[in-house]
């Protein structure tokens, strides 16, 4: 089981290493809107994440939406927080995620969202979305 999740991790990170940044993946509903960030290594850098629902949906705001489950693939990069809250606007989620790499290079970071929302007039549905992205560190 648990190199069958590694298995699938590894393909995510891989196919979002070959995406462009700018790329805004759907996952169960919703584009995640997440770009790589570069800091020097040891200093702290802010990567800010959109999440935004499926057209016709709303963002359920009694849920506790967040983010969390971080990690990164070879261990250079920390986290300020093990779970981040969303600024809600609108039907968007903002999230701000503080990193700091802790050596050089281009390090694959991913955590998990789970975010509620509502379909229809009375149709709520919990669910989890990937984070996929990298952060940079450099000398």
């Amino acid at each position: 089981m648990r190199s069958a999740l590694s298995a699938t991790l590894l393909a995510g990170l891989a196919l979002a290493q070959a995406a462009p940044a700018s790329a805004a993946p759907t996952y169960a509903g919703y584009t995640v809107e997440v770009g790589d960030v570069t800091a020097h290594v040891g200093q702290k850098a802010v990567m800010h994440i959109t999440l935004r629902p499926c057209g016709g949906c709303r963002i359920l705001e009694a849920y506790t939406n967040r983010l969390s489950r971080f990690s990164s693939l070879d261990g250079k990069v920390d986290f300020d927080r093990p779970v981040v809250e969303p600024r809600v606007e609108g039907d968007t989620l903002l999230f701000t995620v503080v990193v700091t790499p802790t050596a050089p290079g281009r390090h694959p970071i991913n955590g998990v969202f789970r975010v509620g929302y509502i379909d229809g007039p009375s149709t709520m549905n919990m669910v989890s979305v990937p984070l996929i992205a990298a952060v940079v560190g450099t000398e």
